[in-house]
């Protein structure tokens, strides 16, 4: 266990020795992009790359030396790998994904990049190996996962303590996934939406995240996080406040909310859809057909694990009848079938008819 008296992090702790040529300026019209989509005009659009840095906080000045230039908070947001390694020789995140040999690993990854792409990558080891189950809230798709990992990922990126020497973690297994990373506890015990207390740890680091839509206001992630995972798991999550900070999501690929959960709202949805499709057409019973095989055919692309009786559950239909027009669709080569039956996966032709 680390001592936090002796690893005490200060985001705003400059270096004077890091210049310009040690930051990733590279990333710097993406970062613009990213905080123009979250918000239309947003002053990081016309800025220069020092006004930028300078708005974000990266830009300090030593209280005892009078030295001025590039802040911890700089390096580990845009530093190159070799700079970071030099002022945190510690930092890194471990990737694991556990489900068959869970005495090591199936998989991992190491990340030992920037915050920026740390982010990026994983994510991408989090798309690779979680289903994104099919959810509506009202008319329009959301990704569970995504918000989930969107979630569990910048927590562990920003409010960890970067001088530990205890590697921050992200674990899949087979009935639950969970990172940890170093912390200064505030509460030192279980978290949830009732009891949060908001307690940035790194407040320029977390606000540079925000302007960038990788995170949102301190407290509203827990919120999410709560609200989501019971919908993709059936169950809500843990999020431990100690030395080690931990978040747990339980996971059961066999939960869906939509079938099992209460989707009242997700339900009511399909049943609207179902007579929209029906209704929409008058008497043309070919189109309303062609409408109803392009909501299977939109479901089956959306959701390649998708099965039929998940369909017919979402659009309120007997799965026989289902299982008939996908039979067609797949007889006409619209849609085809690769793999087993119980673990393939559906592949799309043709996206509409």
């Amino acid at each position: 266990m680390y001592n936090r008296k002796q690893n005490i992090f200060t985001e705003k702790k400059v270096y004077p020795y890091v210049k310009d040529e040690h930051l990733r300026f590279d990333l710097l019209p993406r970062i613009r992009q990213m905080a123009i989509n979250r918000q239309t005009g947003h002053p990081w659009g016309k800025m220069s790359d020092l006004e930028l840095l300078q708005s974000a906080g990266l830009l300090g000045e030593d209280v005892e030396t009078g030295a001025q230039g590039y802040n911890l908070a700089a390096i580990m947001l845009l530093g190159h790998d070799h700079v970071i390694k030099n002022v945190c020789p510690a930092y890194r995140t471990d990737a694991l994904l556990r489900k068959v040999n869970v005495d090591r690993y199936d998989d991992r990854l190491i990340v030992e990049t920037n915050l920026i792409e740390s982010y990026d990558l994983l994510v991408q080891f989090a798309e690779k190996h979680l289903l994104d189950k099919f959810h509506l809230e009202g008319y329009q798709r959301v990704s569970l996962r995504g918000i989930i990992v969107r979630e569990m990922i910048s927590n562990v990126l920003i409010h960890r303590e970067f001088k530990s020497s205890h590697f921050a973690r992200f674990v899949i297994e087979k009935n639950r996934m969970f990172t940890e990373n170093a912390n200064r506890a505030d509460t030192g015990g279980y978290i949830t939406p009732d009891n949060y207390r908001p307690n940035p740890k790194n407040p320029v680091i977390a606000a540079f995240f925000r302007n960038i839509w990788l995170a949102d206001e301190l407290g509203s992630g827990v919120r999410k996080l709560f609200e989501y995972v019971s919908k993709y798991s059936g169950k809500d999550p843990e999020m431990i406040d100690g030395d080690i900070f931990k978040i747990i999501v339980p996971l059961d690929d066999n939960y869906s909310f939509d079938m099992h959960g209460n989707g009242e709202t997700s339900v009511a949805a399909s049943k609207n859809t179902e007579n929209k499709i029906y209704s929409a057409n008058g008497n043309g019973i070919n189109s309303g057909i062609n409408d109803l095989r392009n909501k299977i055919i939109s479901l089956l692309h959306e959701t390649p694990q998708i099965t039929a009786q998940q369909i017919a559950d979402f659009l309120n239909m007997d799965r026989r009848k289902i299982e008939s027009h996908i039979r067609v669709l797949k007889k006409s080569g619209i849609v085809k079938r690769e793999g087993a039956r119980k673990n393939g996966r559906w592949v799309v032709k043709q996206e509409t008819i």
